[in-house]
């Protein structure tokens, strides 16, 4: 393995890249980062959505959820892919019909979170912001909002390891992030399919590892502080 990644550690890392499109491990991340921000705020909408009290607007979103999240990533991809050029009758590239497919899937799964880090609040926070006058709305902004998404952080930073591995797919539709590099490589070697995916392997176990690390040292961190707060 040490000789493949000497000899095409840079394409594992950054694609083609000056030469030619950025790929690799830097496009992994880059998808993952892109699909978390987009999703973050689109989620807090469908969190929100599904806590309202307006029933349409809760069954809209709970549909929606609910259908996202009982379809495989695979599926949403293909969807993406196939649907929107015949929606849209042009050709649209497939590194923005992956991010989309990503926003689609990981909004349903976060909106989800921040329903629940609505939902396990004490009722008395909202009935209380209620009595001094605030609207649902200002409620929700300014006392249920700020203490659900704090204690969601790491359930937020959990599912950016997911997008991580879930960017994986994208090689489907031609995508040259990680592992298609990795397909490519194997492609030329032909030879070594075992050492080209074992390496591989290692690379996505040693990113995912790495960010989950961090993502302890964050609770820890949100853990320390609630129990420093007076009583």
């Amino acid at each position: 393995m040490i000789d493949i990644l000497r000899d095409y550690g840079l394409i594992l890392l950054i694609g083609q890249y000056p030469q030619g499109p950025l790929g690799g491990l830097a496009m992994t991340l880059i998808l993952a980062l892109l699909a978390l921000l987009i999703s973050f705020p689109l989620a807090v909408l469908v969190g929100v959505a599904r806590t309202s009290p307006v029933k349409p607007l809760a069954w809209a979103t709970a549909l929606y959820a609910n259908s996202i999240r009982g379809l495989p990533l695979l599926l949403v991809v293909f969807w993406s892919y196939f649907a929107v050029p015949y929606l849209t009758g042009g050709q649209v590239s497939a590194t923005l019909m992956m991010l989309m497919a990503l926003v689609i899937y990981e909004s349903a799964y976060l909106g989800e979170i921040v329903r629940a880090g609505i939902s396990a609040l004490p009722s008395g926070q909202y009935q209380a912001a209620r009595a001094l006058g605030m609207g649902h709305l200002t409620a929700l902004r300014t006392v249920i909002l700020p203490q659900a998404l704090y204690n969601m952080i790491p359930s937020m930073l959990n599912q950016f390891v997911v997008v991580v591995k879930n960017t994986s797919l994208a090689y489907v539709i031609g995508v040259d992030e990680l592992t298609n590099a990795a397909y490519q490589i194997n492609s030329q070697l032909l030879t070594k399919p075992f050492q080209v995916y074992a390496l591989l392997a290692v690379t996505y176990f040693v990113l995912c590892f790495s960010l989950g690390r961090a993502v302890e040292g964050v609770e820890r961190r949100i853990t320390r502080r609630r129990n420093s707060r007076p009583a």
